[in-house]
């Protein structure tokens, strides 16, 4: 909450759909390509490929800039159902892939398309509602 204080105070419009959308496509990136690309990694003793520490810290950064996010354009904007529920599905996916290594992109590549597809359904609802949200320019 001191962060959203701190935006006022300094005068900062952030749209946290796309900064939930950022968020979710980081982590899909960290757990689809990373492996791939930087398999050497722990030669050196850096293991942030399946760093469970590191995962949990995505997931958790993703869900709270998507809820704040989804709250906002629910209450103040569109009261629509579809982006609530999509992101939900979405974090439902993310999260069983964190229990089942073996069927992870199975799991995770759904998650994402459905996460980023509420945060731009969301966008898309909040902007069609004429508000004089500081969040929103319109």
């Amino acid at each position: 909450m001191h962060f959203y204080y701190l935006c006022r105070f300094m005068n900062i419009k952030l749209n946290w759909d796309g900064l939930g959308i950022i968020t979710s496509i980081a982590c899909a990136i960290h757990c689809t390509l990373l492996p791939m690309l930087m398999s050497s990694l722990p030669l050196f003793g850096i293991n942030i490929i399946h760093n469970l520490f590191f995962e949990w810290a995505m997931i958790a950064i993703a869900f709270v800039v998507g809820a704040y996010s989804l709250f906002h354009g629910f209450v103040k904007h569109h009261r629509s159902y579809l982006p609530v529920i999509l992101f939900s599905i979405g974090f439902l996916f993310l999260f069983t892939k964190q229990f089942f290594h073996s069927a992870e992109n199975y799991f995770l590549i759904p998650a994402v398309i459905l996460i980023v597809t509420a945060h731009y359904l969301n966008y898309r609802y909040c902007h069609r509602s004429k508000c004089s949200s500081p969040h929103h320019q319109h």
